[in-house]
């Protein structure tokens, strides 16, 4: 289903400033880099909670599982870290991005 001018676009800084507000706790994962081909743009932000609710986007399929899993990680520890996943990277069928290209992924927690 294609976005037109009356769906609803998930903002999701928005969103990971409510969740805090509501006394959740948060890490904001953002791609950093893409090479070649990449589902998500640069910029393109998921918000995650310490339960694994997540809203927003930074791939798709299982690349999305492996970045809750780091951001549960991240809320934990409060350290931030960098994923990478590309074909050139053994695991890349495994987490789904069979595409061709490579992304970098900065999670953070937030405060």
């Amino acid at each position: 289903m294609a976005l037109t001018e009356t769906s609803p676009v998930p903002d999701v800084l928005k969103t990971a400033e409510n969740w805090r507000t509501a006394g959740r706790e948060v890490a904001l994962a953002t791609v950093i880099e893409t090479w070649g081909s990449a589902p998500r743009p640069i910029g393109a932000h998921l918000v995650i909670d310490s339960e694994g609710n997540f809203e927003g986007s930074v791939s798709g399929g299982c690349v999305e599982g492996a970045v809750v899993s780091e951001a549960i990680e991240v809320i934990e520890t409060g350290k931030p870290t960098t994923l990478e996943f590309g074909v050139a990277d053994e695991t890349a069928w495994r987490v789904g991005l069979s595409c061709g290209g490579r992304i970098r992924v900065y999670v953070e927690p937030v405060s």
